[in-house]
């Protein structure tokens, strides 16, 4: 695994406006790592926020969904605006299986976007399903579409493009349906949690990609911690075994800034 944690200044390359609440921004260094790593972003006089890289090397990117102070203030960036980063970070995505389905939801989306590259190249075929409230908040599709065709499966809650439902529920009768043999998923825990109880009762491995608070990003402060990992330095992608153990968590419970323990609510 390739990690540096030594901090840099970089400066902003190109900004792209992706939907109405995303954000990709191009960053003027290049960083590689794993599909499913992140970096610790400082944007001075804010904050510092982790984000999944939605692109490496010398297309290091990274890609912001509103949500708060820090994250507006990233997609407020302009070309030359410096900030500073610090990483790569955790584990990433292990490819597994010859025949994979991959669930995004929403930003998690841009998390997924390397692995499915890195299949690609590596002559897999993955099935990518991808799903948003409506058809103008779709992450990526043009470019998706580009490289998987018709194995880009869509899916919108308003029913305004593809399937009429939730990404889950798709996912589920996908599953039933067809012989995969390994998933992958990053979005709304919710949504990731349907969908590993299907792969568990299938008995077909998934990786999915945890998000919690991140503040020191080495495993130290364990203001992320999902029973008995710590899902910055052991995540953020959880595997099969990992899931069994904190089974009991995922899509159900979480800590909030002071530790309290909080019901997750998408």
């Amino acid at each position: 695994m390739h990690i540096t944690s030594k901090f840099r200044t970089t400066t902003i390359k190109k900004v792209v406006k992706e939907t109405l609440d995303i954000t990709t921004l191009y960053l003027n260094t290049n960083i590689k790592g794993i599909p499913g790593q992140y970096i610790m972003v400082w944007i001075p006089g804010i904050d510092e926020v982790p984000m999944s890289l939605s692109g490496m090397e010398s297309d290091t990117s990274i890609t912001v969904r509103v949500v708060g102070e820090a994250t507006k203030a990233l997609s407020e960036l302009k070309t030359g605006s410096r900030i500073g980063v610090r990483g790569p970070y955790g584990n990433g995505y292990s490819i597994e299986g010859l025949r994979p389905l991959i669930v995004g939801g929403g930003s998690g989306i841009a998390s997924l976007y390397p692995l499915v590259v890195d299949m690609e190249e590596k002559g897999l075929k993955p099935s990518f399903l991808i799903g948003a409230k409506s058809s103008n908040q779709l992450l990526f599709k043009k470019r998706l579409s580009r490289l998987l065709g018709s194995r880009l499966i869509i899916s919108t809650d308003d029913g305004s493009e593809g399937y009429h439902g939730y990404a889950s529920t798709l996912a589920e009768k996908m599953i039933r349906e067809n012989s995969y043999d390994s998933i992958y998923t990053c979005g709304p825990e919710i949504m990731m949690s349907k969908i590993y109880e299907t792969a568990e009762e299938k008995e077909i491995m998934i990786q999915i990609s945890m998000e919690r608070i991140f503040k020191c990003a080495v495993g130290i402060c364990g203001s992320c911690a999902v029973g008995p990992y710590r899902t910055c330095k052991d995540g953020p992608i959880f595997d099969t075994k990992m899931l069994k153990v904190v089974q009991n968590e995922v899509g159900k419970s979480r800590m909030d800034e002071s530790g309290k323990s909080i019901k997750v609510i998408h």
